[in-house]
């Protein structure tokens, strides 16, 4: 049985990921700002932080935990964004990884692993090139929130922890993160290409997200960078089509760019850009997706 304490359980991946864990029999503990108002699964455990503070009450608990996951940050799906709210977007990510790496420093023993939550928006708008994970980072917004958040942990190397940073692709889910939303239109005889639709989508089911960073949890070779996105991105039209086809609506409408970025701003990025993004390390380790292709992935969503 492994104990594992996860910062940011409460969002899409960190739920998925306690309710795994808790299936096999693993110990799992949540670092709340809220531990009495949010769901806890029955079995977890909930401690109070504010992601700025290194508390006393759980740093007992954290020296006896076999990995910590840091997934915690406001979300970047909230409209709109203000410089107030980039701010706070980049700001609880840094604070976040700021008191988790403090923890360490303080722990003993210390866990022998972080798994550092980032995204493949680390590498920026890229056209139709293939990334993989030596190529160097972009420079918008979305860059510099991964940046951050790979770095607010950076001084854990020097710790002797083995640190394994994840950068996340688009997250398939039924009932949370995107999806829906991207489902709407479809769903409703609307669905077509956002923009240009030749824009990258790098995705993953969140069964695979799950698998993989409990793959790279476990494994003791798995160290440094790793994209987690399925092995085959897509443009977002093709993308779109295999949505349409998996809801069996049909796809004509195009979303104009122009109008994505009137009514969203600097936000339109998260639709109007992308990367298409190889899981070069994790297919090296020995990882296997259950889901290669998006429109297997809906199947089994819808």
């Amino acid at each position: 049985m492994m104990k594992v304490m996860i910062a940011g359980g409460s969002g899409l991946i960190g739920s998925a990921l306690t309710h795994s864990l808790l299936e096999d029999g693993h110990e799992v503990w949540l670092l709340s700002r809220n531990p009495k108002k949010v769901r806890v699964p029955q079995g977890a455990h909930a401690l109070e932080w504010d992601g700025r503070t290194v508390y006393h009450h759980w740093l007992g608990i954290f020296s006896q935990m076999d990995a910590i996951v840091n997934l915690a940050g406001s979300t970047i799906g909230q409209w709109p964004w203000s410089d107030v709210r980039k701010k706070a977007i980049v700001q609880s990510r840094v604070d976040a990884g700021r008191v988790l790496s403090q923890a360490f420093e303080k722990a003993s023993p210390r866990p022998p692993v972080l798994l550092q939550a980032s995204g493949v928006g680390y590498y920026g708008p890229r056209g139709d090139e293939t990334i993989h994970e030596e190529m160097p980072a972009g420079d918008d917004f979305l860059s510099t929130v991964a940046i951050n958040w790979e770095s607010s942990t950076k001084i854990v190397d020097t710790m002797g922890v083995r640190r394994v940073i994840l950068r996340t692709g688009l997250v398939l889910a039924r009932d949370g993160g995107v999806l829906p939303l991207m489902a709407l239109p479809v769903r409703l005889f609307a669905g077509g290409p956002i923009g240009s639709g030749k824009q990258g989508i790098s995705w993953i089911h969140i069964r695979d997200q799950v698998r993989a960073i409990r793959f790279l949890m476990e494994n003791n070779k798995a160290r440094g960078v790793f994209n987690v996105c399925a092995p085959n991105p897509t443009s977002n039209a093709n993308f779109m089509r295999a949505l349409a086809r998996a809801l069996h609506r049909p796809y004509w409408f195009p979303a104009p760019g122009f109008a994505m970025s009137l009514l969203l701003g600097e936000m339109s990025d998260l639709l109007l850009t992308g990367q298409f993004v190889i899981p070069q390390r994790l297919v090296n380790l020995g990882f296997a997706f259950d889901f290669e292709s998006a429109y297997d992935a809906f199947q089994d969503l819808y």
